[in-house]
């Protein structure tokens, strides 16, 4: 197997493993759901895993396989290999992984490969695929006895605010770890919210910012941890207030002259007609995107008016309330162009989310789909009754329905990861459904 690694990959490695003095080697995956699983092994078995890979048995992890077709083995990404600067008392790097059935094909099941087959299809058409996604977070307080409930925001803060943001610090910490991982941060502020925060790492081709992505999500919780202080990408832990976002900047690239695909300066947003089929086709599949791109039952309370996350399926320039908005370009900068989708939220798996937003732009493009006109009225004040627009799923339930119902969305995933997707979900939904609330006891056990 180690013939696929080029004779530079390797030399960067071993001068890696050599200098830092590493003694294990955590080698990473994710579940179908996006939760990030690992198998570590010593150093001295590095060799052999390049050479055969690492085997497991995925009818243990999330979505993957039944007992009957369970063996299955990891194959290290060499571009991935990078030391975790949290564990440096332990020697420990961090490689992630491929999976792979015993005959050496793609296992169909595994969400890094549903993205790379996207990638595939867009480079068939010529095109390249960046994305930005910002992530925000709440740090809580741990409470004496190590308990997280009731939940305490670590600091009273706002948007921007400075004397009053006591995760300053703690920020600071995190960039340093995760710029030691190779991810470039571009900023890192306090959100709306009272102990929320957000990190912005530079926006780069899909795959590598996938990676980037799942990185991010144990680098920050694993820093947090050190503080003292619990981090969570629940989308909604605490109603009233703002939840946690991860709106996407794309981009689409001509791969043959390397020059935006995005772009025309006679349209007056500034957009190619590739772009505006490549918005028509998310807004045709917004619906269908929903369940992976908000995955959880609890998503669903985020994704309501008046918190600044996107009801409508629309799109426009000023508002930003809209599903998809188009931020302004700085004169001159026309390879900026880019859209940015506003419903994701960070508990998504990133390679299925950006796999599943590639098929429906890259669906968009090849029926060649014009979007409705743009919305620029504020949309957190709209009447639904009274307006045409669209609406997103209202509960999971919904969403799941809607995926049901998509085929190219369906097609993106994968047979293997549908069904098991459309599985776990269902039952998640159904727990949730079957489950008396401490709401429900408060408002009628007394009345009724």
């Amino acid at each position: 197997m180690d013939s696929k690694y080029s004779i530079e990959q390797l030399a960067q490695v071993d001068e890696l493993i050599k200098r830092n003095d590493i003694r294990f080697v955590r080698m990473q995956f994710t579940d179908i759901v996006g939760v990030a699983k690992q198998i570590t092994i010593p150093i001295g078995h590095w060799n052999t895993a390049v050479k055969q890979g690492v085997w497991f048995d995925g009818s243990s992890v999330e979505g993957f396989a039944r007992i009957a077709e369970s063996d299955m083995y990891l194959a290290p990404d060499l571009d991935t290999f990078t030391v975790v600067p949290w564990e440096m008392d332990l020697s420990t790097a961090r490689v992630i992984c491929d999976i792979h059935m015993p005959d050496g094909s793609p296992f169909r099941g595994d969400p890094r490969y549903a993205l790379k087959r996207q990638l595939q299809r867009a480079a068939s058409m010529g095109l390249g695929y960046k994305v930005g996604p910002e992530l925000e977070f709440f740090l809580f307080s741990r409470h004496a006895d190590d308990s997280l409930l009731p939940l305490k925001p670590h600091d009273r803060a706002g948007y921007f605010d400075v004397s009053t943001d006591l995760a300053h610090n703690v920020r600071r910490q995190m960039v340093d770890a995760l710029m030691s991982l190779g991810i470039h941060v571009e900023a890192s502020h306090h959100e709306v919210a009272v102990g929320q925060n957000e990190i912005d790492f530079r926006y780069g081709p899909a795959l590598q910012t996938a990676d980037h992505t799942i990185s991010l999500r144990t680098t920050v919780k694993a820093v947090a941890q050190k503080n003292g202080l619990h981090c969570t990408f629940m989308p909604k832990p605490i109603a009233g207030i703002n939840g946690n976002g991860m709106h996407v900047h794309q981009s689409i690239w001509d791969l043959e002259t390397g020059e935006t695909a995005m772009y025309d300066g006679e349209n007056e947003y500034g957009l190619s007609q590739t772009a505006l089929h490549f918005i028509a086709g998310q807004l045709f599949h917004a619906k269908a995107l929903t369940p992976i791109l908000a995955p959880l039952v609890n998503s669903y309370k985020r994704l309501v008016p008046g918190y600044e996350a996107p009801v409508y399926i629309s799109w426009g320039r000023t508002n930003r309330s809209a599903l998809i908005r188009i931020p302004r370009s700085s004169k001159g900068r026309h390879q900026s162009t880019r859209v940015e989708l506003r419903c994701p939220d960070p508990s998504a798996n990133p390679y299925l989310a950006f796999a599943v937003m590639l098929a429906a732009g890259l669906d968009g493009i090849e029926r060649k789909l014009n979007p409705p006109a743009p919305a620029e009225e504020d949309l957190y004040q709209v009447d639904e009754a009274r307006t045409s627009l669209g609406v997103l799923p209202g509960d999971l339930g919904q969403a799941i329905e809607e995926l049901k119902a998509d085929t190219v969305i369906q097609k993106a995933l994968g047979q293997h990861i549908f069904e098991r997707y459309v599985e776990a979900k269902t039952l998640e939904w159904n727990e949730y459904r079957v489950y008396v609330s401490q709401w429900e006891l408060d408002r009628y056990l007394r009345v009724y």
